[in-house]
């Protein structure tokens, strides 16, 4: 995976843009994920398809149908309601025809990226583009757009947002210090970034453990005792169990490359997990 940082214009609202290539596994893993992203694939005849994929509440393993190449655009925690036009929490878990949110204006974007990716099968074109095809819908009214127009709960969004993303600090009292209720606080992030505040610190933080400790094959940190104290958990065994949780085995057994075995989906899922 080649991942990029967006233009500057991008950045406020989109986390990176990355080139996907096909990584030789026997499985498609997709990490947990609080972030929607929005992915340009090719498939086998040569035709694109922009895809939504919404935040994932927990990892799922499939049998490998990465297309050879393909553009993802995750955008930041909380700006996808403002671009999609629906709340984050009807995108959970699933992934989604671009053109079932945008019409006629998605079928545009997959010709324009269709023509870039003819030019260029690497798709290198198409990543540089992708950013502007999500510009100028609804990513100006606040919602993760760097405080163009932003209003009280977008500031209060952000806020808990790098809070939580920190580690260390109760959902509970978070809400008090940004003297919110959890009830208004909950309803925030189900809008907004389609996970329960909650269950985005879980996601966050089991991200960052898996940064830290590596995958099959990668160098990493061993020593789980310190990476869980660090990152918030009361402990190890706190660690581990939230992992479990999240990603089907332990982080041991996931850095081993002892992984839970693919299981076939109802519908292939978009590419761009990890």
């Amino acid at each position: 995976m080649d991942a990029r940082t967006p233009p500057d214009a991008h950045r406020p609202w989109i986390a990176d843009v990355a080139l996907i290539r096909p990584r030789g596994a026997a499985s498609l893993l997709l990490l947990p994920d609080a972030a929607t992203a929005v992915v340009y694939r090719r498939n086998g005849t040569g035709t694109g398809e922009l895809r939504v994929v919404g935040p994932r509440s927990r990892a799922s393993y499939h049998p490998d149908k990465t297309p050879p190449v393909c553009v993802r655009a995750r955008l930041r925690p909380g700006a996808a309601a403002a671009v999609f036009g629906v709340p984050a929490s009807e995108l959970l878990d699933r992934s989604v025809a671009l053109g079932d949110l945008w019409g006629a204006r998605a079928a545009r974007w997959e010709d324009r990226l269709g023509e870039l990716a003819a030019a260029d099968p690497t798709l290198r074109g198409v990543a540089r583009a992708l950013p502007a095809a999500l510009d100028g819908q609804g990513a100006d009214d606040g919602a993760g757009s760097g405080g163009r127009g932003a209003q009280p709960r977008d500031a209060l969004l952000r806020e808990a947002v790098a809070s939580l993303s920190a580690g260390g600090e109760p959902v509970a009292a978070l809400a008090r210090r940004l003297s919110v209720s959890e009830r208004r606080l909950r309803e925030l992030f189900a809008d907004r970034v389609g996970l329960s505040p909650k269950h985005f610190a879980r996601v966050q933080r089991v991200r960052a453990v898996l940064a830290e400790t590596g995958g099959a094959g990668r160098a990493g940190r061993t020593d789980l005792a310190g990476l869980a104290s660090e990152r918030g958990y009361y402990d190890q065994s706190h660690m581990t169990a939230d992992f479990r949780m999240l990603v089907g085995v332990t982080p041991a057994a996931f850095r081993a490359g002892r992984r839970p075995a693919p299981t076939p989906c109802a519908a292939a899922p978009a590419t761009g997990g990890a």
